[in-house]
């Protein structure tokens, strides 16, 4: 659930480079997904989802909870020894480019990112995995697909603009839970190309 799109209420920033060594690490993103996705839970619970044993759920809630990105949610414990936790935002914001000048917050920028970008390609190859489970008309409404075109900057911008529009539009539509309705999930990536 890490994306570009901008809702301060529903944003966390990120700014600096302890942050986001915070999230380059499978299970913490995994963990802050799980919260994002499916509300709010406990660290069993967390540590029964991801296979990850409770000590180390814990010690991974806590590092996302001291960088803001997870907080105690006690209105939904049953008792003074059960700590249930949820997500302090919907969305994880950044602007690559405010790093290229600081070494250390850019490797941070790159470690996180490429650790996003591996978590994209597990969810896909499980997706394809699961699609023997599926009904033929959900598998067909799937795609995957990637595309090139020369652009101008103004038009690279534009390009962005109208995809974030359009996730905008949908994530609206479907943030919470309907009859016949399923969890569809999307990615997409732009970036310019490197000129060989």
């Amino acid at each position: 659930m890490l994306s570009r799109m901008n809702d301060p209420r529903e944003t966390i920033d990120l700014h600096d480079a302890g942050s986001m060594r915070a999230l380059a690490h499978p299970m913490r993103l995994r963990i802050l997904g799980l919260l994002r996705v499916e509300g709010p839970s406990t660290v069993g619970a967390l540590a029964e989802r991801t296979g990850e044993a409770p000590g180390s759920a814990s010690y991974h809630i806590a590092t996302l909870a001291k960088h803001g990105f997870v907080v105690e949610a006690p209105e939904l414990a049953r008792d003074k020894r059960e700590r249930w936790w949820r997500a302090a935002h919907l969305i994880t914001s950044w602007r690559s480019e405010e790093f290229l000048g600081d070494p250390e917050a850019h490797a941070a920028s790159d470690a996180m990112r490429r650790v996003v970008l591996d978590s994209y390609h597990r969810e896909l190859l499980e997706a394809i995995d699961a699609e023997a489970e599926l009904e033929p008309e959900w598998v067909a409404a799937s795609d995957s697909s990637d595309g090139a075109a020369r652009l101008t900057i103004d038009e690279f911008r534009e390009l962005n603009a109208e995809l974030d529009a359009v996730r905008e539009k949908w994530w609206g539509v479907g943030r919470e839970p309907r009859p016949g309705t399923r969890a569809v999930r999307w990615m997409t990536h732009t970036f310019p190309r490197p000129e060989r």
